[in-house]
């Protein structure tokens, strides 16, 4: 195997001297940022987390900063007014997205909108999963399904108290986000034994691990047909194995089109556009199956990782809980549960999860891939540039966030900062073309699991831990979760 290693040291050095020869050769000013080393570029400079490594990077070199890593150069954005020229001033430059083994193998070769390339298939196909799926009238649609679970996991937590356990609140609510992403979706709650032996839940969380790990082909292209990590075959083995549950799914629905239903699920809406012919682009079941995957896979942690943030921060910070109690008891009232028509008038629960959102984006950052050269604030960006915008820093800039890394819901009660896009210091859910489609389904079920949980019951660190000694450590990935599991003791509140 030496010899591999070798041999693939000696083509890379190659490679590397014909790239450095070209760039001497098309000099052009790029952006400012720290010293790399031959051929492998800046991978020596990241950690555990590099979101926060660019962080520290950019505080030095700026808010648009340039990196390399292997054969791949990389503008970090990390400034408000840098995401602005990327995602507005020349968003439509910077509307693809890079390619990468992850969307090939198991995204149905790019086929699905969360990682396909920017493209007049994908505009199309965004706009019907926006009209058909994600509008405001499907996602009411869902509502007495949404109350129904919730409730299911209230009446446990409940048991729980009265037993005086401890809960696992981040299973908890990852449990409640997967039945309620499955539902929707699929029609149908799925347990472990219905995909592959692993189970259901293990086969996500392998296809969330594997998309997010390190893989040497993405940063050096040449080496895609050695496999050297195994990470292809293993990819192949997942997309074989999600494809054959998918086609189940779609067969059981084909058999079964006829059944009186009172909500259509996406399978059901997804067929009944296929079968109409009406898309107006390439529409088969390799199209559904991608965008089912999508659907599944953003729905399942994004939800459920802002949820424990959240509660994390407000458990961290009591006066902060307290005031939100204060506000639920105000709207809601101690002798019934949150309604989602009382969501509206809960200002302050809209602050706190503003706030996690700044502290704890889901997706810490977004990516983009510029589709030609570009002059930018002075900066040359060359086509086929990865353009990484940092949200987690953008969330800290003192430029902008006094006190950046206090949870403080109550800096916006003088202060209007949307999350919707539109607002550069704060954008969770991404702005322009490629924002996140499911911001609305998401911040709904948001609201509706932490004012619940916030509004039934008093939590507690279990063992007499203090609340200020709640270890807020991070663990890196697509979805940017807790690194450990948040555990707390449950008090029934209410008077029913």
């Amino acid at each position: 195997m030496a010899w591999v290693w070798t041999a693939v040291a000696a083509v890379a050095a190659v490679l590397y001297l014909l790239q450095q020869l070209l760039s001497l050769k098309n000099k052009k000013k790029l952006p400012p940022g720290p010293k790399g080393i031959p051929i492998l570029g800046h991978f020596h400079l990241m950690g555990k987390n590099p979101h926060q490594d660019f962080y520290h990077l950019a505080r030095k070199h700026g808010g648009i900063m340039y990196m390399r890593f292997g054969f791949i150069p990389t503008v970090i954005v990390s400034s408000p007014g840098a995401a602005e020229l990327f995602l507005k001033t020349h968003d439509l430059v910077f509307a693809s997205k890079p390619p990468n083994q992850a969307a090939k193998y198991i995204s149905y070769d790019q086929r699905g909108i969360v990682i396909g390339p920017y493209s007049p298939y994908w505009r199309q196909m965004r706009k019907l999963i926006t009209l058909e799926m994600l509008s405001n009238l499907r996602i009411n649609q869902f509502q007495p399904m949404r109350k129904a679970e919730l409730g299911k996991m209230i009446s446990s937590i409940k048991q729980a108290a009265q037993e005086g356990q401890t809960v696992d609140l981040s299973s908890r609510v990852s449990g409640l986000s997967a039945d309620m992403t499955c539902l929707m979706v699929f029609g149908r709650k799925y347990s472990d034994g219905d995909l592959d032996e692993k189970g259901f839940k293990d086969v996500i969380a392998d296809t969330l691990a594997i998309a997010a790990a390190f893989s040497l082909v993405d940063y050096f292209p040449f080496l895609e047909r050695l496999d050297l990590q195994g990470i292809t075959q293993r990819m192949k083995e997942l997309s074989k194995i999600f494809d054959g549950f998918l086609e189940k799914i779609i067969e059981d629905h084909v058999l079964n089109k006829n059944e009186n239903k009172q909500t259509h699920d996406f399978v059901d809406t997804m067929m009944a556009i296929m079968e109409s012919g009406e898309a107006g682009f390439e529409f088969d079941r390799r199209n559904i199956k991608a965008v089912l995957l999508d659907m599944l896979i953003a729905g399942l942690d994004t939800s459920a990782t802002a949820v424990e943030w959240a509660l994390s921060e407000l458990i961290k910070r009591p006066e902060a809980m307290q005031r939100l109690k204060e506000e639920l008891q105000e709207v809601v009232g101690m002798d019934k549960m949150v309604d989602e028509s009382h969501l509206e008038h809960l200002r302050y629960l809209d602050f706190v999860i503003r706030e996690a959102l700044r502290l704890h984006p889901v997706v810490p950052m977004l990516t983009r891939f510029s589709m030609e050269d570009c002059t930018l604030d002075g900066f040359h960006i060359p086509k086929d540039t990865r353009v990484l915008v940092n949200v987690w820093a953008i969330g800290r800039d003192p430029e902008y966030w006094p006190e950046p890394e206090k949870f403080m819901p109550e800096r916006y009660f003088d202060r209007k900062v949307d999350l919707k896009g539109r607002d550069f210091q704060l954008i969770p859910f991404g702005s322009g073309r490629r924002s996140c489609p499911g911001m609305q389904l998401g911040l709904t079920s948001v609201r509706m699991v932490l004012a619940q949980l916030v509004h039934c019951f008093d939590w507690t660190l279990p063992d007499g831990v203090p609340p200020t000694e709640l270890d807020m450590t991070e663990k890196f990935g697509l979805v940017t979760a807790r690194a450990n599991h948040l555990e707390a003791l449950p008090t029934y509140r209410l008077h029913k």
